[in-house]
């Protein structure tokens, strides 16, 4: 097994190396998950390069990001340079990265970011016959699944044993993105799980942050089915936290590696005793022992903590002085003594901001301590991160910064999409519901289609022959699969979602929305069923396109975060601007392919677990009274806005510009006739509805 480990910065390779990863991953200084880390200068990178090289040790570059259309040259420049260069593997969430470097850049090797969501064997296989090598899963698997997943796949695997978790399956968040712009698929997640949310009662807590991944007990169950590598997480993270981690983990395995049972248990108290001080949140082994019950027993979430990393120093008791001479009192827990040239973070009472400063000053007083405090109010809650000891000094791998000169100017080929079969699905609005009854409701618009969310309640009501005629024919439904395929139902043996297919098409469900690479294996052999790739399907570029195209989609549509403008350029269309100066319309053959939501309310948490027995709320709001819904069941839970995306007013400039086949999300509310009956009329008036968000249509993805 690898043991792969976070270099965030030069100072945190230097650590792991130090404490015996076998390889690391690492950004440059851009199309990486983590653009608020450091990250490494071209020099940095090639002087690295070349230092690991020489030690045996393998470098991994995240390029795990969505591109848009207009960062193709781009895109293209950096997958050159980085052929040139030669490291290890590509970690990759884009498919349009994938295509792209089968197509013009065969020696990359490229492995499948947990961005990518893949959860199942059908996953990994589907991706690995388009040359990805190596799959990172999604970390809300169990051990059962993991080893049903390397028993149906020769792919290698990739599994996250230490580090922060996301509540939300990775891949699918776009709480940040729907907040401003700032989105996880693009670098700039804001981390709205770590968030203080209040009910509407006024109590508050922090609902969706989670404890940290700890695997460190379970090493030798993950040797013992064949994992390939064991990963890290901890970009973000310091030099000091990524060598005790490390440390610990190299501990373990060595022990496995010997196969000396006492050896193995002596490795894993030594390793435990490190990981005490690792000044992280408290652990959990998340879903690795299976999935929580129905009673809700949840050892992984804890509203009343704040989800701070670091030792409680308490609140902020007195300010006082100013400047380089502010100082604050706190009150750190007996057996804590505070030096200067520690670290401490300060989280601000209203959670509006967290601040990390290195003290310069520290004086103890009366059991408290004032501590230099540049910013930091009463009340305020401070966190010691790390201290002065835990800055161990390692050989440097970076010999000089040598070289450099990064990527050229090259711009990218054009690249072919199928787009043969046009017509497939006919022009005009479709209706998304949650539930068969809310068929009832819609029908009063006649619809071209309905599309309705294949969950696990509704496969069985539309299998029931005593269940009431529907007002649509199966022909008019269109059956939606969740983003979340996890190997539990996936499987190519044991999974049931095949067999509900099998069931569904006999009785003439034969059209579908698939949101995961793993959902097109499903529809194998089955000559009339018409695919549809879903918005979790990011197609942000003609090269995604081209890629899911590849696969046997009849239609597409657009991811949620789109904007207009991206839209435009990924199909070619004029831009309205060119029209008004004469310039001909444009229409390519994707039009006929494309869907474009124009109302919804996005899902921005997707979370495997049943969080209803556990918080026991409905509504919540942030700290700017944005109100949020929050969805639960047996299946997992979902937080919806209650300000829902609108662009209904401009479906007649989308029906100028070539598109003409609209969707009406209507999956993330209880449906109500008087509800329905306004926004038709909204849709029939062109109108603008109060009170609703733009999303990124307009703006685009934050690039500040």
């Amino acid at each position: 097994m690898e043991l792969l480990a976070p270099a965030g910065s030069p100072e945190a390779l230097d650590a792991a190396i130090g404490e015996g990863a076998d390889a690391v991953y690492l950004g440059l200084k851009d199309f990486n998950a983590r653009l608020r880390s450091a990250n490494f200068t071209y020099a940095q990178f090639e002087s690295a390069l070349r230092s690991l090289r020489r030690m045996g040790k393998k470098v991994y570059v995240t390029v795990n990001t969505v591109f848009e259309q207009r960062e193709a040259d781009r895109m293209y420049q950096f997958l050159k340079y980085l052929a040139g260069q030669g490291p290890d593997a590509l970690i990759v969430q884009d498919f349009g990265v994938v295509a792209m470097a089968r197509a013009e850049f065969p020696s990359l090797r490229l492995n499948a970011s947990t961005q990518m969501n893949i959860a199942s064997a059908r996953g990994a296989n589907a991706l690995s016959r388009h040359g990805v090598s190596r799959v990172v899963l999604a970390r809300e698997l169990s051990l059962e699944e993991l080893k049903g997943i390397k028993n149906e796949t020769n792919l290698e695997l990739e599994v996250f044993v230490h580090g922060a978790l996301c509540v939300s399956v990775s891949g699918v968040c776009l709480f940040s993105s729907f907040l401003g712009g700032k989105s996880a698929n693009r670098g700039m997640c804001t981390q709205a799980c770590r968030r203080l949310y209040h009910r509407t009662d006024d109590e508050g807590g922090y609902y969706f942050s989670p404890n940290d991944l700890q695997l460190l007990e379970r090493v030798p169950d993950l040797a013992s089915i064949g994992i390939t590598a064991l990963k890290i997480e901890g970009r973000m993270k310091s030099a000091g936290y990524v060598g005790a981690v490390v440390s610990a983990y190299r501990l373990v395995m060595d022990a496995v590696a010997s196969g000396d049972e006492n050896e193995i248990r002596r490795g894993i108290e030594h390793g435990q005793e490190i990981l005490r001080n690792d000044f992280a949140r408290p652990k959990t082994r998340y879903f690795f022992d299976g999935k929580p019950s129905a009673a809700g027993n949840i050892d992984w979430l804890n509203p009343a903590q704040d989800g701070g990393t670091g030792i409680s120093l308490g609140t902020i008791l007195k300010v006082k002085g100013t400047g380089g001479e502010r100082r604050a009192l706190v009150c750190p827990p007996r057996g804590v003594i505070l030096s200067a040239r520690d670290s401490v973070r300060i989280h601000k009472s209203d959670d509006s901001n967290r601040v990390t400063q290195k003290l310069s000053f520290v004086k103890p007083e009366n059991g408290n301590c004032w501590i230099s405090a540049e910013e930091g109010s009463h009340g305020d809650s401070v966190y010691l991160i790390q201290t002065k000891e835990m800055r161990k000094r390692y050989a440097p791998v970076i010999a000089g910064n040598h070289g450099g000169k990064g990527p050229g100017r090259d711009k990218a080929p054009s690249v072919q999409i199928q787009a043969e079969r046009s017509g497939v699905f006919p022009e005009g609005l479709y209706i998304a519901v949650s539930r068969p009854e809310d068929f009832y409701i819609v029908q009063s618009s006649r619809p071209q289609r309905v599309m309705l969310a294949l969950s696990a309640k509704n496969a069985k009501y539309l299998l029931d022959d005593n269940k009431p005629p529907l007002p649509f024919k199966p022909a008019e439904i269109i059956l939606t699969l969740d983003p979340w395929f996890p190997q539990e139902i996936a499987g190519y043996e044991n999974g049931e979602m095949a067999e509900k297919i099998a069931l569904l098409t006999e009785k003439g469900y034969v059209q579908y929305v698939v949101n995961n690479p793993g959902h097109f294996s499903l529809f194998k052999g089955y000559e009339k069923v018409k695919l549809i790739a879903g918005p979790w399907l990011y197609t942000f570029n003609s090269w995604s396109l081209s890629f899911i195209s590849s696969f046997g989609a009849d239609g597409f549509i657009s991811p949620l975060e789109n904007n207009r403008q991206n839209l435009e350029r990924t199909l070619g269309v004029k831009s309205r601007n060119s029209e008004k100066k004469g310039g001909k319309k444009r229409h390519s053959a994707l039009h006929s392919k494309f869907f474009i939501t124009v109302f919804a309310y996005p899902p921005l948490f997707n979370i495997r677990a049943n969080l209803g027995p556990v918080l026991n709320i409905d509504t919540f709001e942030d700290n700017k009274d944005e109100i949020f819904s929050l969805v639960t069941g047996p299946e997992g839970s979902r937080v919806y806005p209650q300000k829902p995306f609108s662009i209904i007013d401009k479906i007649t400039f989308l029906k100028e510009a070539g598109f003409a086949r609209f969707i009406i999300d209507l999956s993330g509310a209880v449906l109500k006739k008087s509800n329905y009956r306004d926004l038709m009329r909204a849709v029939k008036e062109g109108a603008p509805l109060p009170r609703a968000s733009r999303f990124n249509w307009k703006d685009g993805f934050f690039s500040g």
